[in-house]
């Protein structure tokens, strides 16, 4: 049996383990990266099989569950992370995928780490799109102590302020969602079902939307959870060719009636060049599931920003489900007074 003085011991060697990761990266040259992951990913496929991409302990649903507006089959959410200044260059060309197979989407922006300009902010709401805040840099460090938290949550909050957003999500997935109550947002999506690939691997467990109540003095905020494959992970270091596994964890979610929450990222597509770089991948997959979901799915699912899935979320009360696992309610950074 595993004490849970050794699941903290495990915790806090995991969390050491992301500092000294990310404090080496930048000396890492990016190639080396990818082939390190996609070595450690293929170890790590077999072993989680049975959680991963689907957790079948996932698929309760929320107390008091009345269902989705107008009595769709299942909520259908598109985010897409802007990582880099190469990322941010081609938001309008993938807002356009996205508008011409009749869907809407939000982009994450990294504030600190490149200009973003007011008139692509403004051009994304335009067109029926909605931005939110990516962490502020994109280096891992967000949650490396409650002091630094603590600065940079009050950075953050200016860019929500000055943006009009209401919604955050920290690079790459790092979480804990006691100390996101200091962010001024309406919701989060920083967590996921189950991703076991990722740096901070503790999961949800829940395919729904989920409220984190009020503490402390702060505001709560509606969670939600990607549920999804990233493309990222399936693509780049998976290096898979096809959307099977995109297209069947959308078969199972729509059967449960959950919430089918996707993040992708423009800075790995490939824009119809015929020639992705290492990290790339063809744009045509991600059109391809696009199709999946509109011909496969017509009329059945909820096509809603993340704004509007908080909203509706906070207004039902509907609350966590709960089976939900506690562990991504807080980290392991310590330092926190």
């Amino acid at each position: 049996m595993t004490t849970g003085r050794q699941h903290g011991a495990v915790d806090r060697a995991r969390g050491t383990a992301r500092r000294v990761f990310y404090l080496l990266k930048p000396l890492i040259p990016r190639r080396v990266q990818i082939a390190l992951r996609r070595a450690l990913v293929r170890a790590q496929r077999q072993r989680h099989l049975s959680v991963w991409p689907i957790d079948p302990t996932c698929d309760g649903r929320p107390d008091g569950w009345a269902g989705w507006p107008s009595g769709k089959r299942f909520a259908l959410v598109l985010t897409h992370d802007v990582e880099t200044a190469v990322g941010r260059e081609r938001c309008l060309a993938l807002q356009d995928v996205d508008r011409e197979s009749g869907f809407r989407s939000s982009f994450n922006f990294v504030p600190a780490d490149y200009d973003v300009p007011d008139e692509l902010r403004a051009r994304i709401v335009a067109n029926g799109g909605e931005v939110g805040v990516h962490g502020l840099h994109h280096d891992g460090k967000l949650f490396s102590s409650w002091n630094a938290f603590r600065e940079a949550a009050a950075r953050i909050n200016v860019y929500l302020a000055q943006w009009g957003a209401v919604g955050f999500r920290a690079p790459a997935m790092h979480h804990d969602l006691e100390w996101i109550r200091h962010l001024d947002i309406e919701y989060d999506a920083s967590t996921f079902d189950t991703d076991p690939f990722e740096a901070q691997p503790d999961g949800v467990g829940v395919v729904f939307p989920f409220w984190v109540p009020p503490a402390e003095g702060r505001e709560g905020y509606v969670e939600l959870p990607y549920t999804l494959p990233q493309d990222f992970t399936l693509f780049t270091l998976m290096q898979e060719r096809s959307i099977d596994v995109w297209a069947g964890k959308l078969d199972w979610l729509a059967a449960r009636g959950g919430m089918a929450l996707l993040d992708t990222h423009p800075d790995y597509m490939d824009f119809e060049s015929g020639s992705p770089r290492l990290e790339e991948y063809p744009v045509r997959l991600y059109r391809e599931f696009l199709s999946y979901v509109g011909h496969r799915y017509e009329g059945q699912y909820w096509n809603a920003l993340p704004r509007d899935v908080a909203r509706f979320w906070k207004q039902g009360v509907v609350g966590r489900p709960a089976h939900a696992t506690a562990a991504a309610a807080g980290g392991n950074h310590g330092g926190r007074p």
